[in-house]
């Protein structure tokens, strides 16, 4: 009697969370031709990566700090609080010394930029599927230096003294964002974005709204 074929092993399932239909297209390609992964499921914005989360349960998920209808930060705090939270890896454009210490406490177990290699990604990916952290070395560097002298954050950039979702509308704005508009995109009151921009101003020490705006476009145009 001929024996049965081994069977394949299970592939590790991961979520897509992009808010670029090519990205997620070449990312999907990316995974999907690696033996042990496989994407299940991609979303654009963050309420509809919930819902299609907490119906497929992957094994992992790969987000940006930029999508539709709210924060990539946002986002990957609320994944914490589902039945089955997926390791979450984020993939993004943005600065890792700015953002991924806040990615780790929001509770990713890794970091990986845009512009870094496909093996990369795919590498920090199996790590993250095994329960490790994972961040480039220069961000293990940093966060061993600020352990070290532990610094406190008053000691670094002022923009490190800001909460994430003030951070979130300091971007916004230097993104040339009007106040109501992020309101609609972080799904808050026009009062509440006021008074983030009151706290930025006073952290920042900026005198008013014109020296807020000059700053934050500065602060994007620098890469951040």
């Amino acid at each position: 009697m001929p024996e049965a074929p081994a069977s394949r092993p299970a592939r590790s399932r991961v979520f897509l969370v992009d808010d670029h239909p090519l990205v997620r297209e070449g990312l999907a390609k990316l995974i999907n031709q690696e033996p042990d992964l496989a994407v299940c499921a991609e979303a654009a914005g963050a309420e509809e990566a919930i819902e299609g989360i907490a119906r497929t349960e992957p094994d992992a998920a790969v987000v940006d700090l930029s999508l539709q209808g709210g924060s990539g930060l946002d986002l990957i705090k609320r994944l914490r609080g589902l039945a089955r939270p997926p390791a979450v890896l984020v993939l993004s454009m943005h600065d890792e010394a700015v953002y991924a210490e806040r990615a780790f406490r929001a509770g990713a177990l890794g970091y990986v930029m845009k512009r870094e290699t496909s093996g990369k990604v795919i590498g920090a990916l199996r790590q993250i599927l095994r329960g490790q952290l994972y961040a480039s070395p220069q961000v293990a560097a940093q966060a061993a230096e600020r352990f070290l002298r532990t610094r406190s954050v008053a000691a670094g950039s002022p923009v490190e003294r800001l909460t994430d979702r003030e951070l979130e509308v300091f971007r916004r704005i230097g993104q040339g964002h009007e106040n109501r508009r992020i309101a609609g995109e972080l799904h808050l009151s026009l009062k509440t974005v006021q008074t983030h921009c009151a706290h930025i101003k006073e952290k920042l020490g900026l005198p008013h709204a014109a020296a807020l705006m000059r700053e934050a476009v500065s602060w994007v145009e620098s890469g951040r």
